[in-house]
């Protein structure tokens, strides 16, 4: 008998269920975030930071963006339905119920709050902010052509919360930090959102590109991340850092001209390479020469 046109039969087991949602989340997307987290932690650290302080920001990190990303699946399910680029996901598909992706969101935002308990006072008292942060992110594409910095912002959590992490307080240099952080997001959200404008117009959703249109919306790209070097920069005098970090900064600055150099809004070929390559590598690099700065002065 022909199976044509069947629906997705789901995962039997737990297990297969949550390799899909792992999946659906992007969990390798965690790697965007990850090296600003450490580099928070190096300078808080001014150096290595303690094993036990490297393990649960590690953990707090996964469980904060895994129950962001989780959050915003379900937000977006009716929406992702619509979308053809996106109807294939695993909860439109019906790879995954909502009730289990409803149960991961909850125990990823246990996990970040019990990392954060493991860290410090400070860190256990501003879990719960964090997480209202990086949840409403998922609703402002519906209010706001600024959603992208709102994405920014709740991605800046990661430094500023390792720092405090180590610290116990805030500073300037992770503030620094985490506004260089919501730039560059602003400028490679835009050029991210670009594939969806159509359907982001006809479907009554905010961005930039919606906006301003493709052409504008990407200037305004390339100025968050012009900012975004001007806040690298003002990190590096907070923080005292020297030559290392700051030839981290040009390589990330040729990284992100480059960035824009290959997307233009008639052709988006190079998107994934623009969207995931380069900006691994910038956040990356950066976190390598910052280390370098900080072990070799």
């Amino acid at each position: 008998m022909s199976t044509a046109g069947a629906a997705p039969v789901p995962p039997a087991t737990p297990w297969k269920k949550l390799r899909v949602v792992l999946e659906m989340i992007k969990i390798e997307h965690t790697l965007f975030a990850l090296p600003f987290a450490f580099m928070g932690a190096l300078l808080a650290a001014n150096g290595l930071p303690t094993p036990w302080q490297a393990l649960w920001i590690l953990v707090a990190m996964v469980g904060a963006r895994s129950a962001a990303m989780a959050f915003n699946r379900l937000v977006d399910r009716d929406v992702d339905a619509r979308n053809p680029r996106t109807k294939g996901r695993a909860i439109p598909a019906g790879l995954v119920s909502v009730p289990f992706v409803i149960g991961f969101t909850v125990a990823t935002s246990a996990l970040l709050v019990l990392a954060a308990g493991m860290l410090n006072p400070l860190a256990l008292a501003l879990s719960p902010l964090a997480l209202a942060i990086v949840f409403f992110y998922s609703f402002t594409k519906r209010f706001t052509a600024w959603s992208h910095g709102f994405l920014g912002l709740a991605l800046a959590v990661a430094p500023v919360g390792a720092w405090v992490a180590v610290r116990g307080e805030f500073a300037a240099t992770p503030l620094f930090l985490g506004a260089a952080v919501v730039c560059w997001l602003i400028g490679f959200d835009i050029i991210y959102a670009l594939q969806d404008v159509e359907f982001d117009r006809s479907a009554g959703l905010r961005s930039m590109p919606v906006a301003l249109g493709p052409t504008g919306a990407l200037w305004l790209g390339r100025a968050a991340h012009a900012a975004m070097v001007g806040f690298l920069v003002l990190t590096g005098v907070a923080a005292g850092l020297g030559l290392w970090y700051y030839l981290g900064v040009a390589l990330a600055a040729a990284l992100i001209a480059w960035e824009h150099a290959i997307i233009r809004p008639d052709d988006l070929r190079r998107l994934n390479i623009a969207f995931f390559n380069v900006n691994i590598t910038v956040s990356t690099g950066l976190l390598v020469f910052t280390a370098l700065d900080v072990f070799l002065r």
